[in-house]
């Protein structure tokens, strides 16, 4: 007789592997529905640099270096080419307007100062000839005009005379209408002679003028040669410091070749280079200072260059006020710069950070100091010492300003 088994009810230990991946599913829904995903690191508090977002006086300038020069430099470049035949000054040597500092030689110029010389003469030489010349032309001009005149009183009188006697039948018509002739043709020789004396005048006049004109512009040609020879003399065009002086005895220097420079000492000037991110910022006539020793000293922006190198453009300051004492060209003063009026702002403290984030996002400290958040901020300007915060912090707030490196793309930094 079979025995009737009963079918057992309620949880089962078969049950329970299907049970527990109900449970798994239903965690991890819920956890995709309402936990934070954000990722999150645990730093050391010791590790970072924490600031506080405060409230304050935004001083709107830039910090520099900058070196000190001759306010002027003139560079040294003979007019004339040659070879270096003394160096009267030397380096470092102080020089007054006009002293000689490089003496040249140029054989060619001799030679050329020789041949326009020569060629003056012979010009000369044929404007006097020329001069006698026309000078004998025009007296024989006169005496043959004055030959004419006398020709011409001569045969209106015979011309009169033969025309009485011809009226009272004492000479022929012939012998009247011939002295008739003569005399209008005497006439007509002394007109023509009168009009060749006065256009040879003209034509004298027109070629003494050009002559002399050519003879003046050979006269100022060896002039102007002669004043070459003088410019193998190199000289200095200021007052100042002999800076520079590349050459060497025997040397062959070329026109217009740059051999030095002279450096103007009388006052100073001071370069340097700005960042291109300020460029449309600095302006001619901005105020800028530095410390020196205990001392404040003035400036302003004198010139702005507009060509940008390796990220930088060229400023030159100068002074409007006292100088320092010791100053000298090549030293380098830290200069400030001040591009606005200063305004009240939210401020936090220049950081690493920036490096990273380009002044778009920033840790900020909860409350507790325990949990740092990523927060996207807008930065406007700053100065060596803050950052300008447009929006993202209040003030009282605290923030990681220390380097983002190690973070990565973590959100959240929990802090120990």
């Amino acid at each position: 007789m079979d025995k009737i088994i009963e079918k057992k009810r309620g949880l089962q230990k078969k049950h329970i592997p299907y049970i527990a991946v109900a449970a798994g599913a239903l965690f991890l829904l819920l956890w995709i529905l309402f936990g934070n995903h954000q990722s999150t690191m645990l730093v050391e508090q010791e590790a970072i640099t924490v600031s506080n977002v405060i409230k304050g006086e935004f001083k709107d300038y830039v910090r520099m270096n900058g070196t000190v020069v001759p306010i002027q430099i003139v560079h040294i470049s003979p007019e004339e080419g040659g070879i270096v035949m003394e160096k009267v000054a030397e380096e470092g040597q102080s020089v007054k307007k006009g002293d000689v500092i490089v003496r040249l030689s140029n054989s060619n110029l001799d030679l050329q100062i020789l041949n326009a010389e020569a060629e003056l003469a012979e010009k000369q030489n044929l404007l006097r000839n020329t001069q006698v010349a026309m000078q004998q032309d025009r007296l024989n001009n006169e005496t043959e005009q004055a030959s004419l005149e006398m020709d011409v009183a001569r045969k209106r009188r015979a011309c009169e005379q033969n025309e009485r006697l011809y009226r009272e039948k004492l000479v022929s018509r012939e012998d009247f209408l011939q002295a008739k002739e003569d005399y209008e043709l005497a006439k007509k020789k002394r007109k023509l002679i009168g009009e060749r004396i006065e256009k040879d005048a003209q034509y004298r006049s027109i070629q003494m003028e050009q002559m002399e004109d050519n003879l003046a512009n050979m006269q100022r040609n060896v002039v102007l040669v002669r004043e070459r020879k003088q410019k193998m003399e190199v000289r200095s065009n200021i007052d100042g410091e002999l800076g520079l002086l590349n050459v060497e005895l025997g040397q062959s220097i070329s026109a217009g070749e740059k051999i030095g420079q002279i450096n103007d000492i009388s006052d100073f000037k001071i370069e340097a280079m700005i960042d291109e991110h300020y460029i449309d910022r600095v302006k001619v006539g901005l105020s800028a200072s530095f410390e020196r020793e205990g001392q404040h000293y003035l400036l302003k922006v004198r010139k702005v260059y507009p060509e940008v190198r390796e990220g930088k453009f060229r400023t030159d300051f100068i002074f409007t006020g006292e100088r320092p004492d010791n100053i000298r060209p090549g030293q380098t003063y830290y200069l400030n710069l001040e591009l606005g009026k200063p305004t009240q702002a939210v401020l936090i403290p220049r950081g690493t950070f920036f490096q990273s984030t380009g002044g778009n996002w920033v840790f900020v400290l909860d409350k507790s100091g325990k949990k740092a958040y990523r927060r996207t901020i807008a930065i406007g300007r700053q100065n060596p010492q803050y950052y300008e915060v447009e929006e993202g912090l209040e003030p009282g707030e605290r923030v990681i300003t220390s380097g983002y490196e190690a973070f990565k793309d973590n959100e959240i930094l929990k802090l120990r």
